[in-house]
């Protein structure tokens, strides 16, 4: 789907439950509706990527 390669911005909500890899390469599991952290190795607002489907 073209909707898993979209990114989201730190704040943003999470759309659908799945793992997400920030610009970092730090891969963390997200529930649906709650918001996208800073990035866990810089502290910085950053992108998060949807990777459920690289499993």
């Amino acid at each position: 789907m073209e909707e898993d390669y979209r990114e989201y911005r730190t704040g943003q909500g999470v759309p659908k439950t799945g793992e997400y890899m920030c610009q970092s390469g730090e891969r963390l599991t997200f529930n649906k509706n709650e918001d996208f952290p800073v990035c866990p190795v810089s502290g910085k607002e950053t992108y998060w990527k949807n990777h459920e489907g690289d499993k």
